[in-house]
């Protein structure tokens, strides 16, 4: 039997573009300062000014604020695209491919029933999965 995670022949995954992981129940797209410095380009603001407004502390980390429903504050609501997509962070960017998402084929099989582009699309080497995996401690 090949050694290596379940995973070791690869997912695959291509964004649909819903929105639907950027909404629902609150929770934290977690931020360090280069992420932060990054969308405040994308939104040309200076860093203080946009963290000011887009940025929370959670206990020693910092988050992006939501809206009061739990949808990212970057989710237009009408088009349900990210307003600051090519600055987006390293959380955005590694979705689907997290730790706990990937710890069993169970945990997937719940991630593709939530994301219609989980399981479907590009297939994603185990190397580019561990590199989107490790990114952030996810």
């Amino acid at each position: 039997m090949a050694k290596g995670p379940w995973y070791r022949d690869g997912l695959a995954f291509e964004c649909t573009g819903c929105g639907d992981c950027c909404s629902g129940d609150p929770g934290f797209v977690w931020v360090d300062d280069s992420e932060i410095a990054a969308l405040a380009i994308e939104m040309k603001m200076s860093v203080d000014d946009f963290e000011h407004k887009f940025v929370r502390s959670v206990g020693m980390q910092k988050s992006l604020v939501e809206y009061p429903d739990g949808d990212c504050i970057f989710l237009h609501p009408d088009t349900r695209k990210c307003t600051v997509y090519a600055g987006r962070p390293t959380q955005c960017r590694t979705w689907p491919f997290w730790n706990g998402n990937l710890r069993n084929r169970s945990d997937w099989k719940k991630t593709c029933d939530v994301c219609p582009g989980s399981g479907k699309g590009k297939l994603y080497s185990l190397s580019e999965i561990e590199i989107r995996r490790t990114a952030r401690d996810l």
